[in-house]
């Protein structure tokens, strides 16, 4: 699948939000917000970027030590829930250390792998982290890994937002360009250009499903 629609876009986030309230997730989830082209109203969208913001399992479970017979992965239970381990062993990812990594166990539960979908998840809320890896970027002067600060939140504290998906279906959200999205947060004309041409040839280069795990 290359692209959709904006109201498969829609549509496609609106499963996402059902599976999320409806079924045990492998860590809480606080956040859902969508950014980039559905966010701008875009038709067709050519690929949809999506926020997490999860909660970090401060508590051992019981049991996690089975999946590293069964997976050969250590930590569930640390980093992600042993219930949904047992419910949904299918979705079990781990990071290249062998350790239970959430954001790859929530895209492999939420997502397709051959859908064009970034996710991104993240400990802290999505404008908080807009603002954290901006002012690393500066800092290194490497700006692809940027959030494109442009965001709709969709879903807060258990709750849906009463007119988001409604909004995103009628394209009324109004953006400013990316590069003026970033002079906006402090950066000067020219280095919000560099910036906003970074994240696009970032983004142009993902396929089908990627993801992206954050810890601020």
């Amino acid at each position: 699948m290359d692209e959709w629609s904006r109201e498969q876009a829609v549509d496609r986030v609106e499963q996402l939000l059902a599976t999320i309230e409806a079924e045990p997730m492998p860590v809480p989830i606080r956040e859902v917000w969508v950014f980039g082209d559905l966010a701008l109203g875009l038709d067709p969208v050519d690929r949809l970027d999506i926020y997490l913001t999860k909660e970090i399992l401060l508590t051992d479970d019981d049991g996690g030590e089975e999946f590293q017979e069964t997976h050969g992965i250590e930590g569930v239970g640390q980093t992600v829930r042993t219930e949904w381990a047992r419910e949904f062993p299918e979705y079990l990812r781990a990071n290249p250390n062998g350790y239970a990594a959430p954001e790859r166990c929530l895209a492999a539960h939420l997502l397709d792998g051959e859908e064009p979908i970034h996710l991104e998840v993240c400990n802290t809320g999505f404008e908080n982290n807009v603002t954290q890896r901006l002012a690393g970027a500066q800092a290194r002067d490497n700006f692809e890994e940027l959030l494109d600060p442009r965001g709709v939140c969709l879903y807060l504290d258990g709750q849906r937002s009463p007119d988001a998906l409604e909004k995103l279906r009628n394209g009324e959200y109004v953006f400013p360009p990316l590069s003026g999205a970033f002079e906006m947060l402090s950066l000067e004309a020219a280095e919000a250009e560099r910036a906003a041409e970074a994240v696009q040839r970032f983004r142009e280069q993902q396929d089908g499903v990627s993801v992206r795990g954050d810890v601020v």
